[in-house]
């Protein structure tokens, strides 16, 4: 059997991005799965300081973020060379760049939603820290991820194995890529 190589798109890290409620979670564990490597929960790298302001209602400002953003760019060291599966907001370019040149070749994932959707969702979530009252301030900051980054925008409202089959098929390299959802 020919192997066939690999762009740095399918051995990259992948960040699940996007702004809370989202789906960053849901399509990061499934396409951790999928593929075979390990998620990593980005929520749980926030310093407790960014949780308590969070959970307060107060937004997080550049200063707040750049050490959460560190803790993302560590995680994926630590595990180089295995590519993970991670969530991180990483709303702003100033960010993902941030990321690249931290932790090398990423791939990001972006479920797109709208407002009203997002509204739902937020509405629906209990017991996490980040209040849907927030969503304005994230909704602001997000900065769409431009045509020279490597980036893939999925329909964040269709279910997750579409959300999966999408992001695996445009992978670039994707052949042969061992797939363990059943989902399609």
């Amino acid at each position: 059997m020919r192997k066939s190589r690999r762009s740095p798109a399918v051995t990259s890290s992948l960040i699940v991005m996007g702004v809370s409620g989202c789906g960053k979670s849901t399509l990061g564990r499934s396409l951790a799965e999928a593929l075979g490597r390990r998620f990593v929960e980005g929520d749980t790298l926030h310093p407790p300081a960014n949780v308590a302001k969070m959970a307060s209602g107060l937004p997080l400002d550049d200063a707040d973020r750049w050490p959460f953003l560190g803790n993302v760019a560590a995680a994926i060291n630590a595990a180089s060379p295995a590519p993970l599966v991670i969530t991180c907001s990483a709303l702003k370019r100033s960010y993902r760049d941030f990321l690249r040149a931290r932790a090398g070749e990423i791939t990001f994932v972006l479920p797109m939603i709208d407002r009203p959707a997002l509204e739902a969702r937020l509405a629906a979530r209990h017991g996490h820290f980040m209040p849907a009252s927030l969503l304005d301030s994230q909704l602001a900051t997000l900065e769409v991820p431009g045509p020279d980054e490597r980036a893939i925008r999925v329909d964040g409202t269709a279910s997750t194995p579409h959300q999966l089959a999408e992001v695996i098929a445009r992978l670039p390299g994707a052949v042969g890529l061992p797939c363990r959802s059943s989902g399609a």
